[in-house]
């Protein structure tokens, strides 16, 4: 997404990251994703370090924001939903119900899906009174706070997991993300032979 709002162009490239293929360790030993490779052979890792960097080399369109504070606030907000939105919400109901299936790897575990459902409440609350108070999620200019939340509330809700209509603000905000182009091939994205039975 953050690719596309900067009109960069790129191809994907599927990775089975549970495949633990050889020429895809070396290029990253930590064996997760996303990987940028660039042209000229730079390779980078980690969704905010390749954020960051595309920010720094390509900025005539800003994701981070052009002072110290809002460069602050985005990066807080990346923060919150890459590690405490994921450990509380993605984990618990993708996790469980997604990637379980796709690695047939059993059944759900009830309480975790139960403690994702519960909390997904909390964190729309805090997107609802963010953007009671500001245009986007980290200030007036749309950003990476965005990209990352929507990315991953997008996952959540195509497993059918969110409740939009307790949550009018943050269903307003993720409205309003949808209709940006970056987005709109987001949701187009389909995992190969995954058949959504949940």
């Amino acid at each position: 997404m953050a690719l596309t709002e900067k009109n960069l162009p790129f191809d994907l490239r599927l990775e089975k990251t549970w495949e633990r293929r050889t020429e895809f360790l070396a290029m990253n030993p930590a064996g997760d994703l996303p990987l940028l490779v660039e042209q000229d052979g730079t390779i980078l890792s980690n969704s905010q370090v390749i954020c960051e960097y595309l920010d720094e080399v390509y900025p005539e369109i800003n994701l981070i924001g052009y002072d110290p504070v809002q460069r602050a606030e985005t990066r807080r907000l990346v923060n919150w939903f890459d590690h405490k939105f994921n450990r509380e919400v993605t984990e618990n109901l993708v996790g469980e119900k997604f990637m379980k299936a796709l690695l047939n790897m059993g059944e759900p575990h009830g309480p975790s899906v139960r403690a994702g459902r519960a909390n997904i409440h909390y964190h729309l609350d805090y997107i609802g009174f963010l953007t009671e108070r500001r245009v986007w999620l980290a200030g007036d200019a749309f950003s990476l706070a965005d990209i990352a939340a929507a990315s991953h509330i997008s996952a959540v809700d195509y497993l059918g997991d969110v409740p939009w209509e307790q949550h009018e603000y943050a269903y307003q905000w993720y409205e309003k993300v949808k209709a940006r182009s970056g987005f709109k091939d987001l949701l187009e994205e389909q995992v190969p032979s995954f058949v959504n039975s949940v």
